[in-house]
């Protein structure tokens, strides 16, 4: 059975020491995440995510959830139920909602190490409160005042959740083709009726309620994308002044038999005429939608960074224990029988590349949320711009990147423990088949890869990109003097000045032939991201060097740092060769029409 401990220290180095976080939190206004209260909240965390989800995993992962075909109501494995009310009781769901609404008004990028260790620690049960915070944003920035008096509160509170129904079962990220209807009714609300698959959380026992934000068609509604709308559908009907009123007219017909996140119920929601409100300007749906989503597509991205490191943890645990063989240099421990498998190159190859992705990683995501925070409360509006554009641009390369990590991650601390890593008993191979749907769901990497490059980069002339590279140069230069980064600075500059080579050739020849953008944009991130990771673990180093850490932690930080620079960088040779080849690298394919 693998186990779980938060990694509070790197949390911490990462928050406070490469991120600054208690200075930044105070200069936009959040006058209550001090350094003190944040410890309290991870130590807290930790204690929840430790004791009383990660001992749920396993459990969840054997029983899974069961659906009840005669009512259409879904039961969550033992012991689910009950860790969600104490999630609810502990505060937990409002931790960064507005307190307005019942919420504790903490910065977002405070509430980022509680959603990691949440993941780690039991990824299928932290889907049912993923969502709520998606439709919480979306009902806050598009809904009427009525709508987020009626529905904010209770989501806020955890006495509801949230879900997004998006995709039916003839389309899947091509929106423009969904079928279900939005009638008008005499009341002002609205019957929807069509049916939505892959809806995660879409019925369960956790709460009395549940909140559907749906995408649908007016009756008038152009064709396509244009003329989609968005609507509150709740499982009980609730009334404009808040009141719970009969079940409403939406139904599980299913749920999705997986291969991995068991617990977790994905649903097929038939809709049949149930009672809605329309959220935002009639065929506008996209554009709120997209509020929930581009904050689901960041929570994915801590999905993959957090069964990384819990597969790292119980990898290095493994590898320290595990005796096998002797070193080929000689024996390191001659007093046993065999040596333990750590000090053989490779699985020391496994393992670093776990926590070069891991750590890098953290700094990334962690960094991608506190953007949100200043793109939403930083006192001066031209930095509020240069962070919304930053959010959106790095968003997908979070999303897809440390998802992608999280797949690779789980196989190499599989790996290390040889045949013992497909047995179920040790936990490994669930984290691994967990891990697989990261990559999918909110967009799959090749979504994201057309997101970043065809729209991110081509379509909105790089606005974000120009914003991190700045940052980049203004990191080098700041650091071009300093003897501890001297390994890292020239090579960071090297690849930021090719990845604006790479950025302006695709350009050119997509202005002959659209189909370059596809052909490259797989590539184009995922270089995006090795980049992106060079430029973390050289501030991590330069944090590590500035801060009170111990001289055994800042050794740590640069021989990481050192592998990252040395194994994994590389990798962006591979990916620029193949964004060199162009389409023309893509033979066509036969299709079989008859």
């Amino acid at each position: 059975m693998s186990s779980y401990n938060a990694p509070l220290a790197d949390m911490r180095f990462v928050l406070f020491d490469v991120l600054g976080a208690e200075a930044q939190f105070q200069r936009m206004g959040f006058t209550d995440a001090t350094r003190d209260v944040l410890d309290a909240v991870l130590d807290e965390a930790a204690r929840f995510t430790e004791t009383v989800l990660a001992p749920l995993n396993g459990v969840g992962d054997r029983e899974g959830c069961k659906l009840d075909q005669a009512t259409g109501q879904v039961t969550t494995p033992p012991g689910f139920k009950q860790a969600y009310a104490q999630f609810v009781d502990g505060g937990w769901s409002g931790l960064t909602s507005p307190a307005e609404f019942g919420g504790q008004g903490m910065p977002h990028a405070a509430g980022v190490p509680l959603k990691e260790m949440i993941d780690a620690a039991n990824l299928a049960w932290g889907n049912f409160p993923l969502l709520s915070h998606g439709a919480t944003e979306a009902l806050l920035h598009h809904g009427e005042a009525w709508q987020q008096e009626a529905f904010l509160k209770p989501l806020v509170e955890g006495r509801w959740t949230g879900t997004m129904c998006l995709t039916e079962p003839h389309c899947g990220t091509d929106l423009g083709l969904l079928r279900t209807r939005a009638e008008p009714l005499a009341d002002g609300s609205y019957a929807i009726t069509g049916t939505k698959i892959f809806i995660t959380a879409g019925e369960h026992d956790f709460t009395d309620n549940i909140v559907h934000l749906v995408l649908a068609r007016l009756p008038d509604a152009p064709a396509g994308s244009k003329g989609i709308s968005l609507f509150v559908v709740p499982k009980r009907r609730v009334d404009r002044d808040g009141n719970l009123g009969d079940a409403n007219a939406v139904r599980c017909g299913s749920l999705e038999h997986k291969m991995g996140i068991h617990a977790s119920a994905t649903c097929v929601l038939n809709f049949d005429g149930a009672q809605g409100y329309l959220i935002g300007q009639p065929n506008k749906g996209l554009m709120a939608m997209f509020t929930m989503m581009n904050t689901a597509r960041l929570a994915v991205g801590l999905q993959g960074l957090g069964l990384s490191d819990r597969a790292l943890q119980n990898a290095l645990r493994y590898s320290r224990e595990r005796l096998q063989m002797r070193a080929a240099s000689g024996p390191k421990y001659p007093n046993k029988p065999a040596d333990p498998i750590i000090v053989h190159p490779d699985v020391r190859r496994m393992l670093l590349t776990c926590k070069a992705l891991v750590e890098g990683g953290r700094a990334m995501g962690y960094d991608a949320a506190l953007q949100v925070d200043v793109a939403h409360h930083a006192p001066d509006a031209a930095e509020r711009e240069q962070a919304d554009a930053l959010v959106g641009f790095i968003t997908p390369i979070v999303k897809a990147c440390l998802t992608e990590w999280g797949v690779e991650c789980t196989y190499h601390a599989l790996q290390c423990f040889g045949g013992h890593g497909y047995i179920a008993e040790h936990g490994m191979e669930q984290l691994a088949r967990d891990a697989r749907i990261t990559t999918l769901y909110e967009g799959t990497t090749g979504i994201q890869a057309l997101d970043l490059l065809g729209r991110k980069v081509m379509q909105l002339q790089g606005a974000g990109m120009k914003v991190f590279l700045g940052q980049v140069a203004a990191f080098c230069d700041a650091h071009g003097n300093d003897a501890a980064l001297a390994d890292f600075i020239a090579p960071l500059r090297e690849k930021a000045a090719q990845w604006q080579q790479l950025t302006v050739q695709v350009g050119k020849r997509a202005a002959g032939n659209p189909d370059e953008i596809g052909a490259a944009s797989y590539d184009y991130l995922m270089y995006s991201g090795y980049v992106v990771l060079a430029y973390w673990w050289a501030r991590s180093v330069a944090a590590a060097e500035a801060s009170a850490q111990s001289q055994a932690f800042k050794d740590d930080k640069r021989a990481t740092a050192h592998f990252y620079f040395a194994r994994i960088l590389p990798r962006t040779l591979s990916h620029a060769a193949a964004i060199d080849s162009g389409v023309a690298g893509l033979p066509e394919l036969a299709v079989d029409v008859a």
